[in-house]
């Protein structure tokens, strides 16, 4: 289970950590970087004629950059168990189908701090964005840095063939879940998620209301 602490401030018997300092700028950079990576790669093909090459790389490097240090943070400091999909999860999910079915009275029961279909949705596009970075990171091989030197011969063509396909499907299904991503952050009542991805902070009542507080423990600590 995770424990966050009460926001130190005039306000911190009514806010709950839900996102710290860290977290969001990793997540903001990661979707800058992403953003500038689609821009890059599909406005071309649309069209729209640039210098894409350059900043394409460059915001790639930056994505594997930030992904590393989220790795580094999420297996060191951050509590790995929050995001683990467990029996709890799916009886949740059955129990929230039939509710939303009619199939069943019973309301189902509030989830930790990530509900079955963030926990999902996380393991997806990070298997994605791991799948563009690999494949991205054979690619820069194919062009001239300041930093080496461009060898098109390193792989066949073939295995070339293989790499570009792989790097392509992967940056539709990116698209595709950013798209996702952005209708629910904007939906009225998920609104308050996406504050607390800006702010940090939900409020205690929608902590209660949302979440399970036996399966997402906080505590209160004033002198942080």
């Amino acid at each position: 289970m995770n424990s966050q602490p009460i926001q130190d401030t005039k306000d911190s018997d009514n806010i709950v950590i839900r996102h710290k300092i860290p977290d969001r700028i990793y997540h903001w950079i990661m979707a800058t970087a992403v953003i500038v990576l689609l821009a890059t790669a599909f406005l071309p093909i649309a069209g729209l004629k640039f210098p894409w090459v350059t900043v394409h790389w460059i915001a790639g490097v930056i994505l594997c950059v930030i992904v590393i240090v989220h790795i580094v943070r999420a297996l060191i400091w951050q509590d790995r168990a929050s995001m683990n999909i467990g029996l709890s999860d799916i009886k949740h999910a059955q129990q929230a189908f039939k509710w939303v079915l009619r199939t069943s009275k019973q309301q189902p029961n509030r989830p930790g701090k990530y509900p079955l279909l963030q926990k999902l949705y996380h393991h997806g596009i990070a298997a994605i964005v791991l799948l563009l970075i690999a494949t991205g990171g054979l690619m820069l091989a194919k062009i001239d840095t300041p930093f080496w030197q461009r060898n098109p011969y390193m792989l066949s063509a073939e295995t070339w063939g293989y790499i570009y396909v792989l790097h392509d499907l992967a940056a539709m299904a990116v698209l595709a879940l950013l798209m996702i991503h952005i209708y629910f952050a904007i939906r009225p009542e998920k609104l308050w998620i996406t504050r607390s991805m800006i702010l940090g902070w939900i409020t205690r009542q929608e902590y209660h209301d949302n979440h399970d507080p036996e399966a997402w423990v906080i505590e209160t600590d004033k002198s942080k």
